[in-house]
């Protein structure tokens, strides 16, 4: 949708539960923690798994599931059509369980790659030969960075390590990831895993990184290099939250949320990322699974937006439908009724253990069967599993030399520098290291390290913690003011006295999984325990400045803070990835210029006392006071607004170019031409004719940006529309993003290429997009630009 003349900033310059406790370290070892494998390493192979060892096995060849000469397709069939159903079965499940004869070894498809090679999942593990992967930030935070080239950049790496440990026995080749639901709610636990509130941000994110996962460097453009899964689909954002749980939750959405809100990102994910897979969620929507659900797997996945891939369950999902929803009175029609739906893969074992019945008692086909198995074993062979040895294929040279390279991991530091979010400045930052003599260094996340990577995480390369990157720069005291991030009973007097004595203070708080996490939501969005009055107090008895950094997934009320004069600056850091403390110490101490975003808006308390989390309405319903959710909708007060960010340079943007009027040309015929028309459809021949300046389909928005400080700056450039008040429209809504570089003084011409019906248009009740006629206005900074469309 958007394009750029220049100065364009480029980057380089589900499952159960697993529960775990961080432990933060009491002391300052180093300024690196280098950990080694946490796993055993006894079950790991040295070679990858793979079929068609035609080399160990000569009669393999035979096979035309093993012949690369000829199309997949035909791979493919003539493999389903060698199989006995038992061994169809054995297809269907999360272990491919082995066919022996047909040379075909087990495979585990679940693996994970939210943010870094994980050792979530059984498909993946570390040894003494791969010890870590880069551990890159928790997606939110890799969010607020707004730099779609980064977003690639990323899954790049994150496949390229998943290759090199796959090519030593350690990783599979299927990876469930990313998480793309919208953050609907902050009190969501998982929201840290996913790109924010917005659809269109999440959109690009999803697109990015799966073809930072997918795309290879062969020629054929259907190969894969990873498989993606793009989850959990749909309207899945309410974990555990005041005893409503995801596996009986029925989400209740109306045809303009989830066309509007929920379903963008997964189109992106197939439409424009071209994901190889797509994970239905364990609840259901409006009644019904939707691992069972036709409408939403064939209907619209496999339908409309034509997945070239598999669609798996969520771990147990079939299960859950059965025993927890009560949906079916059999295990066998559960079976029956999800692979009828379109389901291709279980993951967990429900569909090998009731499927043969399910076809004995008549309830599902083997055709059926056939067509699930045959979408799960076309991405193996997109992925060259059917090709023989990987070691003589395309990334068969990638071995534990590749990974947590010193490239890999200063990207990792990169991504956690651009998402930092610098939230308030009262001008004290950046600090001087040479003004500084002692800095205070306090709070239960100071000196965390798995925190630092979140959740669906794997072993890190190395961390470095707040602590350890504050203390590289200055002499640094320390007390972490709370046994743990709970926070039950706070040193206050240890932690004023502390910064009583130091000519500055950094206050290192917020959460971690034990507050937010998968089947963690929370109630409230206050800080958790005393921090607050920790932080409070640290800030009347400090001599020098105090500055806030907030490390978590979802957002506070800390409109305290916010409001206080005696705390100086304040920035929000996610959950940062193992290079966490260099980034934190490199945005303070000023060597990178902050210029994250936040990916999504921070509510007061009060909001979260009065909206039910299992409300799924996004529009304001003024009849019994429901604010609505997210930027587009909600119109109450906010503590940080979606977008909000601030830097150390300052920004100007002035308008170049846009149109005043569009002009829709309708046929002779068109109702509109002899009736008054609120909208229009986002479709036909007037879409293929917008008049506009000298005409075309679509207009051209040019924004000046200036630099206008002292010292080089990135900036992200958001382009807005408010349109007009039909169809219970946002509020306002983005239309498009850039980032850009540029040096003091230095101004630079950014352009939007705005499509009329695609990127004008709205979502009307019924899920139909529509042209609102009359008054748009566009936004870009305090820039704010009138167009009218008209017929």
């Amino acid at each position: 949708m958007i394009s750029q003349e220049s100065k364009l900033f480029n980057t380089m310059g589900s499952s159960s539960p697993l529960k775990r406790r961080n432990r933060a370290p009491s002391s300052v070892f180093s300024l690196f923690l280098i950990f080694p494998c946490l796993l055993d390493s006894s079950n790991a192979q040295s070679t990858p798994v793979f079929a068609c060892d035609v080399a160990g096995n000569p009669s393999l060849a035979a096979y035309g599931f093993c012949n690369t000469a000829i199309k997949i397709e035909y791979r493919v069939a003539d493999l389903v059509a060698r199989l006995t159903l038992q061994e169809k079965i054995g297809v269907l499940t999360s272990k491919l369980h082995g066919v022996t004869r047909l040379g075909i070894p087990t495979y585990e498809w679940w693996s994970e790659a939210l943010h870094g090679v994980s050792y979530v999942g059984p498909g993946t593990h570390f040894s003494g030969q791969v010890p870590g992967a880069t551990s890159f930030p928790q997606v939110i935070l890799t969010a607020a960075s707004f730099n779609v080239s980064l977003f690639q950049a990323i899954g790049k790496v994150v496949s390229t390590e998943a290759r090199a440990m796959y090519n030593v026995g350690l990783a599979g080749l299927t990876y469930w990831s990313p998480n793309v639901n919208i953050f609907r709610d902050p009190r969501w636990g998982r929201g840290q895993e996913t790109p924010g509130e917005d659809p269109l941000l999440s959109s690009k994110y999803a697109t990015r990184y799966v073809k930072g996962l997918q795309e290879t460097d062969s020629s054929d453009a259907n190969r894969l290099k990873v498989a993606a899964c793009c989850k959990h689909y749909t309207a899945y954002d309410v974990d555990n939250w005041k005893g409503v749980e995801r596996y009986s939750f029925n989400a209740v959405v109306n045809q303009q949320d989830l066309d509007d809100t929920y379903q963008p990102p997964f189109k992106s994910c197939v439409v424009d990322g071209n994901v190889a897979s797509v994970m239905c969620s364990y609840n259901k929507v409006n009644g019904k699974p939707t691992c069972a659900d036709p409408d939403l797997l064939s209907g619209v996945i496999r339908g409309e937006w034509k997945l070239n891939g598999y669609i798996v369950s969520d771990c147990d999902s079939v299960d859950v439908l059965y025993k927890n929803q009560h949906y079916t009175k059999t295990p066998e029609e559960a079976a029956a009724i999800s692979i009828n739906a379109g389901l291709d893969l279980n993951c967990g074992y429900f569909l090998g253990d009731h499927t043969e019945a399910a076809v004995k008692a008549g309830l599902v086909n083997e055709a059926a069967i056939d067509k699930a198995i045959s979408n799960n074993f076309l991405t193996l062979m997109r992925l060259g599993f059917f090709d023989g040895d990987p070691k003589k294929q395309i990334y068969g040279g990638l071995g534990p030399k590749d990974v947590c390279t010193p490239a890999n991991q200063e990207l990792a530091a990169e991504a956690a520098r651009q998402g930092i979010v610098l939230l308030k400045n009262t001008g004290s930052l950046p600090l001087s290291p040479n003004a500084i003599k002692t800095l205070a260094v306090i709070g239960p996340n100071a000196n965390v390290t798995k925190t630092m990577i979140g959740n669906y995480e794997g072993t890190p390369c190395k961390y470095t913690t707040p602590l350890q990157g504050l203390a590289g720069t200055v002499h640094t005291t320390y007390l972490p003011g709370c046994s743990n991030i709970a926070c039950l009973v706070a040193d206050v007097a240890g932690a004023t006295k502390l910064a009583a004595e130091a000519d500055a203070t950094v206050l290192v708080i917020g959460a971690d999984q034990s507050i937010e996490a998968e089947s963690r939501d929370r109630v409230d969005l206050n800080l958790p325990g005393q921090q607050q009055e920790l932080v409070t107090q640290v800030a009347k008895a400090a001599k020098g400045p105090v500055f806030l950094v907030i490390m978590s997934g979802g957002g506070f009320d800390i409109t305290f803070a916010k409001n206080d004069a005696k705390i100086a600056g304040i920035l929000w850091v996610g959950y940062p990835g193992e290079a966490g403390g260099i980034a934190i110490a490199d945005v303070i101490f000023g060597r990178y210029n902050p210029s994250g975003r936040l990916p999504m808006t921070w509510y007061p308390q009060s909001y979260v006392e009065k909206v039910p989390m299992t409300n799924m309405n996004m529009r304001p319903d003024k009849s019994n006071g429901y604010p609505g959710r997210t930027y587009r909708f909600y119109t109450g007060e906010t503590v940080y607004a979606f977008g909000d960010g601030l830097s150390y340079t300052k920004f100007r943007h002035s308008l170049v170019k846009a149109p005043r009027l569009v002009s829709l040309s309708l046929e002779e015929n068109h109702v509109c031409r002899s009736s008054e028309c609120q909208s229009l459809d986002a479709i036909g021949p007037h879409c293929d004719n917008v008049v506009s300046g000298k005409g075309g389909t679509a207009f051209e928005v040019q924004i000046k940006v200036q630099n206008g400080g002292d010292r080089e700056g990135i900036h992200t450039v958001f382009l807005f529309t408010t349109p007009p008040a039909v169809h219970g429209s946002p509020r306002k809504h983005l239309l498009g993003f850039e980032k850009i570089r540029l040096g003091k003084m230095e101004e630079a011409v950014v352009k939007f290429k705005v499509d009329v019906c695609k990127d004008l248009s709205v979502v009307d009740e019924v899920g139909k997009r529509k042209i609102g006629l009359g008054r748009h206005l566009l936004h870009v900074g305090d820039v704010k630009h009138s167009l009218s469309i008209r017929i």
